[in-house]
């Protein structure tokens, strides 16, 4: 006689369908795919990036990415390398419990974890750094609400690809539940796509880490950004009325993904508009330091006619909602979420997302290392 069968709430039968999730996708045409990058319409435009030096000085990222493998035992050297051609740059994974590559700060000596804490300081502004050690402590804080192991604060990868070189392309990455940021160097130039950042819950209302809270000046601008249409141009940035769920288009395993321009173009904002709209992209730009921010900043203002910035949801104090910025070199989502961890059964403030990407092959910085092979036949 057969036992009785077993039933499942709602959500184990979203996390199960998540976690089959890379699967499926690697079971389609896109996961079998050559990288290509973002697209409007499938066709890569090009000639957008160029190899050029900047004047701002990769050293310091070099130097921290030395100490920290000099710190590591063979064994944990050879987990962390990878070749900087290798597809664990596109293996990123922003959910808990995923298979990563690279050596977990969880399982490396408090000296160990320190050098790689200071590859990231290095690389990032202190607004970046701050924010993603805070999206780290907020997964200590949902390990405290769940009690599963699986969450916490150091249930990061880092990885290394190719060698730390002044003048030879190389990277590194750090991938783990709700901070995936993929970080490439060519001589003095620095691509840091795809990031994404995001947590749930967004502020701690208890626990070790009580008052940490992410991602709110994010929320503060969009919502800052939208209220100050008028009406006509709300119509024209609203995609879509009612939040879904999840609206993100861009994240894990979405390199080649097709999106069109959508919602307002800029050239219909005002001249205040487009302060806060300036605002609002370098909120994102600034989590790279001064100089490569500045540097950023100006090939996204370069390309600001083409621009668009799309809406859906609404727009009162504790209205849910995403946003898009969208141009041939830039793509920045912002999304409030369904939990996935705290319960619920519609989009919350307490779960947020958020990717930056280079579309038109930037991601990864692959376009300058195209570039790079083209003219210097290894």
């Amino acid at each position: 006689m057969l036992g009785a069968v077993p039933t499942y709430g709602y959500h184990e039968m979203v996390n199960f369908a998540r976690l089959l999730l890379p699967l499926v996708i690697a079971a389609v045409p896109q996961g079998r795919e050559p990288f290509k990058g973002v697209t409007t319409d499938g066709n890569v435009v090009p000639n957008l990036f160029r190899l050029a030096k900047t004047g701002v000085s990769t050293a310091p990222v070099k130097q921290a990415a030395d100490a920290f493998l000099a710190s590591l035992t063979p064994e944990q050297r050879n987990a962390t390398l990878y070749r900087v051609e290798d597809e664990e740059w596109r293996t990123w994974d922003n959910r808990t419990g995923m298979a990563r590559g690279g050596v977990s700060l969880h399982d490396l000596s408090p000296e160990q974890r320190t050098r790689a804490l200071e590859l990231i300081e290095k690389s990032l502004s202190a607004k970046g750094f701050k924010q993603s050690r805070d999206i780290m402590r907020l997964d200590e804080t949902l390990k405290e609400l769940t009690g599963r192991p699986n969450y916490g604060e150091w249930r990061y990868r880092v990885s290394i690809l190719g060698t730390p070189s002044a003048t030879e392309p190389w990277g590194w990455q750090v991938d783990g539940h709700h901070l995936n940021v993929n970080y490439f160097v060519l001589g003095d130039q620095v691509v840091m796509t795809p990031a994404f950042m995001g947590s749930e819950p967004t502020i701690a209302e208890t626990g070790k880490y009580k008052g940490t809270a992410v991602l709110q000046e994010e929320l503060n601008l969009g919502l800052k950004l939208m209220r100050s249409l008028a009406p006509e141009q709300q119509g024209l940035a609203r995609i879509k009325g009612e939040k879904g769920l999840t609206d993100n288009v861009a994240e894990a395993y979405r390199d080649n993904v097709v999106l069109a321009y959508a919602g307002l173009p800029v050239g219909k904002m005002s001249p205040a508009q487009l302060q806060i709209f300036r605002e609002l992209i370098r909120e994102y730009i600034d989590n790279l330091p001064a100089g490569h921010a500045k540097v950023r900043m100006a090939d996204v203002e370069a390309h600001l006619a083409k621009t668009h910035f799309a809406w859906i949801g609404g727009t009162s104090d504790d209205s849910v909602f995403y946003y898009r910025v969208h141009s041939p070199v830039i793509l920045i989502e912002y999304d409030h979420q369904r939990p996935a961890a705290l319960g619920g059964n519609t989009a919350s403030r307490n779960h947020v997302h958020t990717v930056v990407r280079t579309p038109n092959g930037g991601d990864y910085g692959k376009d300058l290392l195209r570039q790079h092979h083209e003219q210097h036949r290894h």
